[in-house]
């Protein structure tokens, strides 16, 4: 397995992050290889719910379930993926003072074998890597939060 992480400060008090990065309709705006999410319930997550993240390297798609394994709002939340890319993403949202939080994400992380893996890993690494893509994505998350807007 591989690790990534990243943290970064933002200027909204843990709930409005919490608000923002728990919806899972909202990976796409974060990241453009995930074009889209299937079946995650609309009245929000919890311990044990599942959901697709259907992901697009190239000109090829690929489906990961996400099966959520801890769920402590509004400070953690721990994904299971499996599929073309095995791992977990643990995300934490810590209180920093004066309506501030500290959001870290952490990727621990392997492709499976095959055509199929071999593609994904070669597109994440002409992008900049995992960690690039993974500070992208957070950064994006900041600038939703602290904004408004998405993407």
């Amino acid at each position: 397995m591989t690790q990534v992480s990243v943290a970064v400060e933002i200027d909204a008090p843990p709930e409005r992050v919490w608000e923002v990065i728990s919806a899972p309709k909202n990976l796409p705006h974060w990241q453009r290889h995930i074009s889209r999410v299937i079946g995650a319930p609309r009245n929000g997550l919890r311990q044990g719910t599942t959901y697709a993240i259907e992901l697009r390297f190239l000109a090829v798609r690929a489906k990961v379930r996400a099966l959520v394994l801890e769920w402590d709002p509004p400070r953690r939340v721990s994904v299971e993926l499996s599929g073309v890319i095995d791992g977990s993403v643990t995300s934490t949202v810590e209180p920093i003072g004066r309506g501030r939080s500290r959001l870290e994400h952490v990727v621990d992380y392997r492709f499976r074998g095959g055509r199929l893996g071999s593609v994904a890993a070669g597109s994440l690494r002409t992008v900049g890597g995992a960690r690039y893509v993974l500070r992208n994505g957070t950064l994006a998350q900041k600038r939703e939060i602290e904004t408004g807007r998405a993407g």
